[in-house]
């Protein structure tokens, strides 16, 4: 059965692991969710992520992080900009998470980018999940 939102998917999908406490989470791969993955990686939420090419659209292995007291690293995921509620914010209403904690995952133009990268390049978008 095909699901209606990917995003919301991969994201459900890394929360159900870290409250698992599983070191690493398979999804579908697709060029969105790789997208979102490397972001992770590069604002240190996960380890690492892997794309393992087979079967249909392959698989997107993310590696997750924990502290040295075996909790997770992302307290909290959520996903904003949904299918049915689109959320999008010009370049002066982009989002702080946690006064800058966390990190808002924005749409442009430019692709995806963060709320802190967003806002010095002076660019809104839609605002797809938030992290902390």
């Amino acid at each position: 059965m095909p699901v209606t939102d990917p995003i919301a998917d991969m994201l459900t999908r890394i929360r159900n692991a870290l409250h698992a406490g599983h070191r690493r989470v398979d999804m579908p791969a697709s060029r969105v969710k790789g997208e979102i993955a490397r972001l992770l990686v590069r604002e240190k939420f996960v380890r690492n992520v892997k794309e393992i090419p087979g079967g249909h659209q392959g698989i997107l292995r993310v590696y997750l992080k924990y502290t040295d007291e075996s909790k997770p690293v992302i307290r909290g995921i959520k996903r904003v900009s949904r299918p049915g509620l689109r959320v999008y914010v010009k370049n002066d209403e982009v989002p702080r998470v946690l006064r800058g904690l966390g990190t808002a995952i924005i749409s442009t133009s430019q692709g995806l980018l963060t709320d802190r990268e967003a806002r010095e390049r002076k660019i809104g978008g839609e605002v797809l999940a938030t992290v902390w």
